[in-house]
């Protein structure tokens, strides 16, 4: 915790790696210190799918991200803020952050349309009428009680056109002025805006400095890895993050795969989130030293080895891959349970050697041998 006399919300920028632009960082929240580079579970709806509390205080998370949109649907801010916020509700006494529901406008096109005041949808649950505006978001969030929450944005569909891109960008600064206007919970809440503009590096480099004018606590890339080639997100990054503040936390938001944090960290990215470990390890896919491992794969049935010899998560130093093809062919819960485990420890190890690497000045060998 931070202590009476220090800001609740504060960003220390460690070190710079030479050959690369990879950044170590120290962020400071009201529930604790987050060492950057820094990868997020996501927990949509206060839980991280098949992972309790104490095994993200296992794994060493430091930080969840919560779901605005889908908590304000089921059980309701009011709820969460009645039996003490988040962090209470779901038992985790970590650092929290709470995405704007921005996403769900790019995600839900069809349940939603778009206005000037805000979003109107039409819930997934029971196909109710909702509305979601800058001020209603913000509610929402401080209600919650995240440590961060997101200035509600639109993520523009890939290969929209020029028109709809310059409306949806110039929307989406108006309402981060309305957030920010709207930001009450200002001593124990940091507020991040949110930089789109697709993969032009014209219109990424115009809404950083719409974005950036307002004076915030940290900086979101939003709008990657929504369908793009690899190549096409790594250089969008590779471009879009120097030019955030360098004394500010950079966030890239979506995105989880084992070679593009690595890219991405050494673009200078401090913050991640993604559902892709989680989600890989309920199809039986799993990261590994070698690359990814499909479990279901009939190859495995006798293999007496672990799924990664150099792992040491508990599926790892307990179980043989037969075992975890056995579990998934035979649908038992302990295998969404140890594949997720599995996955989120392979994360969030590549996140510490990350950082290791920074600090000892071998982040540009690091990332050649392609992590680890």
């Amino acid at each position: 915790m931070t202590s009476p006399s220090s800001p609740p919300f504060r960003f220390e920028l460690l070190a710079e790696d030479t050959t690369t632009r990879a950044r170590r960082g120290r962020l400071h929240t009201p529930h604790g210190t987050v060492e950057t580079p820094v990868f997020m579970p996501v927990g949509t709806l206060g839980s991280v799918k098949a992972i309790g509390p104490d095994d993200l205080q296992r794994l060493g998370a430091q930080m969840v991200l919560g779901n605005t949109y889908h908590l304000w649907l089921r059980p309701g801010e009011t709820l969460v803020q009645k039996l003490g916020g988040l962090h209470r509700f779901m038992a985790f006494e970590g650092a929290l952050l709470t995405d704007s529901g921005g996403f769900q406008v790019y995600s839900l096109a069809k349940r939603r349309k778009i206005s000037e005041e805000g979003v109107h949808f039409a819930s997934h649950i029971d196909g109710r009428p909702l509305f979601l505006s800058p001020e209603e978001c913000m509610r929402i969030q401080q209600a919650l009680g995240a440590d961060i929450a997101m200035a509600f944005d639109e993520c523009p569909p890939l290969g929209a056109g020029e028109a709809y891109m310059e409306a949806s960008l110039a929307r989406t600064t108006r309402w981060l002025h309305r957030c920010h206007a709207a930001w009450k919970e200002r001593e124990r809440q940091a507020l991040f805006g949110i930089v789109q503009g697709g993969l032009s590096e014209a219109l990424r480099k115009r809404h950083v400095e719409e974005v950036c004018a307002v004076e915030l606590p940290g900086y979101a890339l939003g709008g990657f890895s929504v369908g793009e080639e690899t190549e096409a997100m790594h250089a969008g990054v590779a471009y879009s993050a120097p030019l955030l503040p360098r004394e500010k936390p950079r966030y890239l938001m979506g995105v989880g795969a084992p070679e593009d944090l690595v890219a991405c960290v050494c673009a200078g990215v401090d913050m991640f989130d993604c559902v892709l470990p989680t989600r890989c390890a309920r199809t039986g896919l799993l990261f590994t030293s070698e690359g990814k491992l499909n479990i279901r794969n009939a190859r495995y049935k006798e293999d007496e080895r672990p799924v990664d010899a150099q792992c040491s998560c508990y599926g790892c130093q307990n179980f043989s891959r037969a075992y975890l093809r056995h579990l998934f062919q035979s649908r038992e819960i302990l295998a969404l349970r140890l594949n997720s485990l599995h996955n989120l420890h392979f994360l969030l190890q590549l996140m510490a050697q990350m950082r290791t690497a920074i600090e000892g000045g071998f982040m540009g060998e690091f990332a050649k041998r392609g992590g680890g």
